[in-house]
This record gives structure tokens, C-alpha cells and sequence, in this order.
């Protein structure tokens, strides 16, 4: 099996977010062999960089011989070089080996505001580097000292990008992780100008994002990918690890790496886990509780961003006498309904990643009080006019107004229905085979109830 190789030429981060850290665990997520060649040690943490120690030019010029003479280099990036000897001594040793898929990451300012460059070795960093990067890929801050123009608005980073392309990189990549709005990062080919968009998140956990996303391109360029192919994945790949960052430490903790492998490699046991759910809801006496639209049992991946994250029963669970039954196995994108549902309160807590939808009545809601259960609930008379005019909408502002109104997510969240819409219960819980104790919990007291 042949491994795509990667280098990454950076500076260690001892608090594990940026630097050489980051790069080696996004290269091993997206299934590369990552190799590093480390030009500084960091004293650093989530508040800030606290010392740097630079490693002497003949030993970075020894660990990059060592890596290129015997492993091999399908690609690299380059990272934090803080004085203007390791960037000639990275220069020559990127000529030396011809390496010509290279990603330039002028890495200047640390996340906190340190500066991880020394003011003298910008120039060195334009004459020496810059010409030899496929792509470079500054940030809004870096781009201004590339450019040597302040960038105020979306013309003014066209304009970054034009200049910065003369200076020799054949694609230049603006990140636009500093700016407002969504994150729009823009792409020039020396031609035209294409743009990458993504939703901003509200969060102060982006240490290492820079990091992250040029050694995702890197890696993305030794598979063979185009650099736009390569850019756009590496887009996805951050906006997830971005979306899904971790809480770690006092100041700006650090992306999640592992968000996008931890989702895929959950694929099987998600379904397995639902499957079972489903199997013990068809043995049981349930019928009681499936409402007359039918109902359906939703499981999503850890880190779902999307209904196609969450497995369902395609053709729904249908009352058959007093059981339930389904016309097909569990498959992921199935219902778009309950995946709203889930991923809306998976947005408040990520570990209620299961929901059932269930029949109404006013004697269901009082047992799920009386069992102890959290009860939230909405009015469909509530809604706004916007959300009734947009297509599948309404769940997801309903749960979220559940939710809003407790401070937390519910075990149970009803409404009492509207016009053409018919009353429904929904059962939360962090597993299909919580959801289904709930579910059948629920059934079990209503039918002493109905005796």
C-alpha cells in the first residue's frame, strides 16, 4: 500500500495546537505519513507563546537530509521560520531536492499576538521562499506585510492577492478567518480569482488553524490532488475541526483534529447500535406510542454536520396492531425530519445524538413528568412567518426553542400541533437504546393507563 509522504518544516508547539503538533495530526487523519523537520522549540500554551528557542541551521539542515535521503518527500509545508539563517538553510535543502509540491504558511504572529518572526527576515522570506511555494497561504494580517498595502475591504484582498502572486507563488490563498461574515478565503491561479466559503463559528478555540489547514493542503497535494481540489477539501477539513473545536485551557484552545476520523470511523457502530434499537422496538408491544404520520428513530455520528451524519428507518416505523414495524434496515440520510431534531440539539450538547418521535397526548406528556424526564415544548403558533415559508424549518426552530426556553436539552419535547399539523412528542436521549428505554417506558405505563 503506498502512504502519501508529508513534511512539515515548523516550529513545536508544546501546547499541542499549532506548530509541528497540529500538522502531524491532521497529515495522520487524512491518511498521510507525516515527517517533520523542526526549525523552533515554543514555550507555549492556550495563553500564549512564553519562549522560543531556535534550533541551530545545521541541525535543521541534518533532520531534513535525514528525511529526504531515506523516506522520501511527496510533499511539504513550511511553517514558523523565525530567523533569516533557517530560511536559507530551508531554501537550499528545498532546491536540493527538488521538492515542487511546497506550501508556504508565512507564519508571522502567533494566535495570542507574539510575534514568531523576526522583523528582518520578511525580505529573506519574499527572495528566498516565496518563489519557490506552489501555494501560499497568508492570512489577512500576512498578507498586508506580504503586500505591503492594508486590506480593508474584498477588493483591497484582491488586489493583496495580485501583488503577492508577483512576488513568485504560483497560487496565492488568502485566508479569511480575520475578517467578518462568513469565513471566505479567496484563491488566485494567476488568472482568475475563485472564493471558498464556509460558516463562521462563534468560538474563541482557533489556535492552530493556519497550521491545520496548510498541512491539510499539503497533504491533499501529495495524494495528487489539483491545488483548487486540494484547497477546497483542506477547506472542509478545517471548517469541521473549526466547528467542533475543543474547550482546552484559559485562552484560544485548539481546533479538533480528530472531529472529521472520529465521525467516519463511528459509521459502523452508529449503525449497528440503531439496528438493534430498532429490532428491540419491534419485539415490544409499542404500537401505543407511533403517532398517525408514523415515526422514525435517528441516530447521528459524533460530530454530525449534516442530515446525511444521521442514520434513520427509510419508509419511517409503522403501527401494525399494537407493534411497530419497519419496511427496511436503518440507512444514514434517510429522514431529514428527525436529523434536524438531533443535529439542532446536538448544537447545544453533543451527546444527545438520538431522538424518536412519538404520539401526543396529554396523558403521555404528564407520565414523562411523572417519570422524572425533563419536558420541554413549543407552540407552533409561535413560529415565525420566515420560518413557515422555508422548507423543513419548523423542526428546527421548534427544538431549538425547546431547548432555549429550558437552558438545556430535554429529555422529552412536545408540541400540540397547528393547522395541518398534528401533535408530536419526540424522545431524546444520547444513544438509540436510551431513546428506546425512554419510548418503551412511556408505553408501558400508557397501556396500564388504557386497562
Amino acid at each position: 500500500m503506498k502512504i502519501s509522504r508529508v513534511l512539515t518544516i515548523a516550529g513545536s508547539d508544546s501546547g499541542g495546537g499549532a506548530g509541528i503538533q497540529a500538522d502531524l495530526k491532521t497529515i495522520t487523519v487524512l491518511g498521510g505519513f507525516g515527517m517533520s523537520v523542526i526549525t523552533a522549540l515554543t514555550a507555549q500554551n492556550t495563553l500564549g507563546v512564553h519562549g522560543i528557542h531556535e534550533v541551530p541551521r545545521d541541525f535543521v539542515e541534518a533532520q531534513f537530509d535525514a528525511v529526504a535521503g531515506d523516506i522520501g518527500i511527496d510533499a511539504a509545508k513550511i511553517g514558523m521560520l523565525s530567523s533569516i539563517p533557517i530560511m536559507e538553510a530551508v531554501a537550499g535543502k528545498v532546491r536540493q531536492y527538488g521538492i515542487e509540491r511546497l506550501v508556504l504558511d508565512p507564519v508571522m504572529i502567533a494566535k495570542g499576538g507574539a510575534s514568531l518572526m523576526r522583523g528582518d527576515a520578511v525580505q529573506t522570506l519574499v527572495r528566498e521562499l516565496v518563489p519557490l511555494a506552489l501555494v501560499i497561504t497568508p492570512n489577512i494580517p500576512e498578507a498586508e506585510v506580504l503586500a505591503g498595502m492594508s486590506i480593508r475591504t474584498p477588493e483591497d484582498i484582491r488586489r493583496a492577492a495580485l501583488v503577492i502572486h508577483q512576488l513568485g507563488a504560483r497560487y496565492v490563498i488568502i485566508k479569511g478567518g480575520h475578517g467578518s461574515g462568513d469565513a471566505l478565503d479567496l484563491f488566485f491561479d494567476g488568472q482568475e480569482f475563485y472564493e471558498y466559503r464556509a460558516p463562521r463559528f462563534d468560538t474563541r478555540d482557533t489556535h492552530g488553524t493556519g497550521c491545520t489547514f496548510s498541512a491539510a493542503l499539503a497533504t491533499m497535494l501529495a495524494r495528487g490532488l489539483s491545488v483548487q481540489e486540494g484547497a477546497r477539501q483542506a477547506k472542509e477539513y478545517i471548517t469541521t475541526a473549526i466547528r467542533f473545536s475543543l474547550r482546552i485551557g484559559s485562552g484560544h484552545g485548539p481546533t479538533n483534529h480528530a472531529a472529521p476520523l472520529m465521525r467516519e470511523v463511528q459509521r459502523y457502530d452508529c449503525m449497528q447500535e440503531l439496528k438493534q434499537a430498532v429490532g428491540r422496538l419491534k419485539e415490544a408491544r409499542c404500537g401505543n406510542i407511533i403517532p398517525e404520520i408514523q415515526s422514525n428513530l435517528g441516530y447521528a455520528l459524533p460530530y454530525a454536520e449534516g442530515p446525511g451524519d444521521v442514520a434513520a428507518v427509510p419508509g419511517r416505523i409503522v403501527r401494525v396492531g399494537e407493534h411497530a414495524e419497519t419496511l427496511h434496515d436503518p440507512e444514514f440520510g434517510a429522514s431529514s425530519h428527525v436529523a434536524r431534531i438531533i443535529l439542532t440539539a446536538m448544537r447545544y450538547d453533543g451527546n444527545f445524538r438520538s431522538a424518536m418521535a412519538c404520539r401526543f397526548s396529554e396523558e403521555i406528556v404528564q407520565i414523562c413528568q411523572e417519570s422524572g424526564y425533563t419536558v420541554g415544548s413549543f407552540s407552533r403558533g409561535d413560529e415565525p412567518e420566515d420560518v413557515m415559508l422555508q422548507e423543513g424549518s419548523s423542526l428546527e426552530w421548534g427544538t431549538n426553542e425547546a431547548i432555549t426556553r429550558i437552558g438545556a436539552v430535554p429529555d422529552v419535547i412536545f408540541d400540540r400541533g397547528g393547522m395541518g399539523k398534528e401533535p408530536i412528542l419526540r424522545v431524546l436521549g444520547a444513544s438509540p437504546g436510551e431513546v428506546v428505554n425512554k419510548v418503551l417506558h412511556i408505553s408501558a405505563k400508557q397501556r396500564k393507563q388504557d386497562v
